[in-house]
């Protein structure tokens, strides 16, 4: 398999299964798939899911930063929800379950990506300007899974659904999709206020 799944930090692992085992998490989570899955729950694929805060043109490597860690909640046959963890004071602890497309999405786009033949450290990345979420493809599979830089040739999948005018599920090379994302973010000028005569 050519994606190097990083294992999650202990203790949010153990933050999802002990919210797992709880009723009252499980029934108060705005998550109807969850709570009517008969049977056992368990979460699997944890993938560190990073944040683009600010896309800015003319720089060469965006920083991101780790948001949280994402398991992916099976019962029987499929991924029913996720759930999310987040870094406290205290360390990794459940944040909330949720559902919807998402769920789906990253199931298709990690079986995609398990198809291909580079390896990959997969994660995922937010970008909160476009209302976005992909499958980041990293291609240093021995790096930190919690640190680090988009490398230009490190692939993201638009994961469904898009923004308008990018295809869901299509891999493109970070050097070719941060500057579709920085015009859609870059605020165009209002015609007449250049040049205009006081």
């Amino acid at each position: 398999m050519p994606l190097h799944v990083s294992p999650a930090p202990a203790p949010a692992l153990r933050s999802v299964l002990a919210a797992l085992g709880s009723p009252t998490a499980v029934r108060e989570a705005h998550t109807p798939a969850l709570r009517s899955v008969q049977g056992s729950l368990s979460p699997e694929l944890p993938l560190p899911v990073h944040v683009l805060d600010r896309i800015a043109p003319h720089e060469a490597a965006p920083l991101t930063r780790l948001a949280g860690w994402r398991f992916l909640i099976r019962g029987k046959e499929r991924a029913v929800a996720a759930a999310d963890t987040m870094l406290t004071a205290d360390g990794w602890t459940f944040s909330h379950f949720f559902e919807g497309p998402y769920i789906v999405s990253t199931e298709i786009a990690v079986r995609q990506a398990e198809s291909s033949t580079t390896h990959y450290q997969p994660r995922l990345l937010s970008i909160p300007e476009l209302y976005m979420l992909t499958l980041w493809l990293h291609r240093d599979t021995e790096d930190d899974a919690g640190s680090g830089a988009l490398a230009p040739n490190d692939l993201l999948v638009p994961l469904a659904p898009a923004p308008p005018g990018i295809t869901p599920h299509r891999p493109h090379r970070v050097a070719d999709l941060l500057p579709v994302m920085t015009l859609r973010v870059t605020p165009a000028p209002l015609p007449g206020l250049l040049g205009t005569p006081a």
